[in-house]
């Protein structure tokens, strides 16, 4: 029982590795783009010899896009990553606990039968 419990909560938490290196490395993809954005900015800036609105813009834009993709995909990442690790703990007691009455029962009925 206790074999085919492990195999079963194995099997249910194969994908959890990638929610959780999602929830992990997002952010600092967003970082990475923000970094980028912002790099396009003093590009542009050196670039043009002018430090106008319209020359910073677009690289500023890229960089808030980055952070925003980053987050977007990191938070429900997160949140999944905690509410189906509650879940799998709740499922695994549940399965511990039949495993354990159901071994109880075939010990009575085979002492019954002694």
């Amino acid at each position: 029982m206790q074999v085919t419990a492990g195999r079963e909560l194995g099997r249910t938490e194969r994908y959890m590795t990638v929610l959780a290196s999602t929830g992990s490395t997002a952010p600092f993809v967003g970082l990475f783009g923000t970094v980028w954005g912002i790099m396009n900015s003093f590009q542009a800036i050196g670039v043009t010899k002018n430090t106008s609105l319209a020359v910073v813009a677009p690289g500023i834009a890229e960089a808030l896009f980055a952070t925003a993709l980053g987050l977007l995909a990191a938070i429900p990442a997160v949140l999944a990553y905690n509410k189906i690790s509650k879940d799998l703990d709740l499922y695994a007691g549940r399965v511990d606990g039949f495993a354990g009455e159901f071994l109880a029962i075939l010990s009575r009925q085979m002492e019954e039968r002694a």
